[in-house]
């Protein structure tokens, strides 16, 4: 029930030690605005670092060919692994819980990509249908490559949104002839895809089109596939198998670490969630204890509102105010400066991610961090936490002072000076 007596009290109070209260406040506000802040900027850092990431399905495993550092079988080091079609057909066969595998190829030497009048310098990746769903694509117009493409060896091309800016620009691209090492092509499609920098410019073509006209024979530069409900442990089985097979086709030692790379998302996506755990748990903590000075400061504050008003409160008690009417004013006092300020602290955090994100502060500064800062808010669930902090920290600094407070004999506080 609302007691407009006591919170005049309150106020009269904290208008008479207006400097005092508001050093005390400033320290929890500021405490708050930390804890806000850090955990809007480690969401942001998550955000950023997710849509890097999400450019390979978290299912994913990538194989590259690698050169060995040990003499095996005769073979001194240094030998380069040349992966070729025959491993992807292995692995394509012989992988359990595969969903779906595509290799890439390359085109040796320059790439000249034209239309008409139009130049640009872009990667031109051979790849298999399937490489769409390992890769995050989104198609805007047509489509990608497609199971024929393949085994027709048609001359299509899928280009990413930023060739079309370039190599046309005023009119569509679906159905248009391209120039690839004056040979030419047919774009099919145009998508978008996540990138790590804005340098990524890709146009995908059939493999087998750039293995037989390009004359780079069977050569892969890259083996990629998912797989299908697989635990972390079962992904480094898959590891394991994938070396010694390829240490038994291309003759080098399965110990070898420089032989093979292996890119395992599963395992990299499982230690990228907890490290971001363990971060938000560290702002947290760091948060906490930033509060917990401020909460200091609002405790000592109390205790030298009750010494003052030692004999206020002897009196109040000689005329029959109960030990509970003192315990709720002094709490009341102290929740409501922790809470006030902290709703200041608060207000500040998420309006200072709000100016950020809304200006594009981070790419404005420094652009190269950019892509790994995206969208630093905090959520409903951290402004609740932060709200319960507060109350529960207020409680907890008015509690002893008022306890205190309570326990003053009436007789005691009349003598007291």
């Amino acid at each position: 029930m609302f007691d407009r007596d006591k919170w005049q009290e309150i106020f009269s109070t904290i208008s008479k030690n207006k400097t005092r209260t508001v050093l005390t406040g400033f320290s929890v506000a500021t405490g708050i605005f930390m804890l806000i802040f850090l955990l809007g900027a480690g969401r942001g850092l998550r955000n950023g670092m997710t849509s890097v990431f999400a450019q390979d399905a978290t299912n994913s495993m990538q194989i590259y060919g690698g050169r060995t550092t040990k003499a095996y079988k005769g073979t001194p080091e240094g030998k380069r692994i040349q992966m070729v079609n025959e491993d992807y057909l292995g692995f394509k066969k012989s992988i359990e819980k595969l969903d779906v595998i595509s290799a890439m190829s390359y085109i040796p030497g320059a790439e000249i990509i034209s239309y008409k009048n139009n130049y640009g310098n872009f990667n031109v990746s051979p790849v298999h249908e399937t490489y769409k769903e390992i890769k995050n694509f989104e198609i805007l117009e047509g489509r990608f490559l497609n199971e024929k493409d393949i085994k027709e060896n048609r001359k299509v091309v899928a280009i990413q949104d930023v060739v079309k800016e370039v190599l046309f620009p005023k009119e569509t691209a679906i159905n248009k002839l391209i120039n690839i090492n004056n040979i030419k092509f047919k774009v099919v499609g145009v998508f978008n895809q996540p990138s790590f920098d804005d340098n990524s410019r890709e146009i995908y073509i059939p493999i087998t089109v750039a293995q037989n006209i390009f004359n780079n024979n069977d050569h892969l530069q890259r083996i990629s596939f998912t797989l299908n409900d697989i635990s972390v442990d079962e992904s480094k089985k898959v590891e394991q198998f994938i070396t010694y097979q390829m240490a038994k086709r291309h003759e080098f030692s399965p110990e070898d670490k420089n032989a093979l790379w292996i890119q395992n998302n599963i395992e990299n996506s499982q230690q990228f969630a907890g490290l971001f755990s363990a971060i938000e748990m560290f702002v947290w903590i760091i948060g906490i204890f930033t509060i917990a000075l401020g909460v200091i400061g609002v405790f000592n504050i109390m205790m030298i509102v009750v010494k003052e008003r030692t004999k206020e409160i002897g009196i109040r008690k000689a005329i029959g105010a109960s030990p509970s009417s003192v315990v709720g004013l002094i709490l009341m006092e102290a929740i409501f400066i922790t809470a006030a300020s902290g709703y200041v602290g608060l207000i500040a955090g998420v309006g200072l991610l709000e100016v950020i994100t809304k200006f594009d502060l981070i790419n404005k500064i420094y652009p190269p961090a950019a892509i790994y800062f995206l969208n630093p808010q905090v959520d409903l669930g951290i402004a609740i936490g932060a709200t319960i902090v507060l109350v529960v920290t207020g409680a907890l600094a008015g509690f002893f002072p008022a306890r205190k407070a309570a326990s003053i004999r009436p007789i005691e506080a009349l003598r007291d000076e």
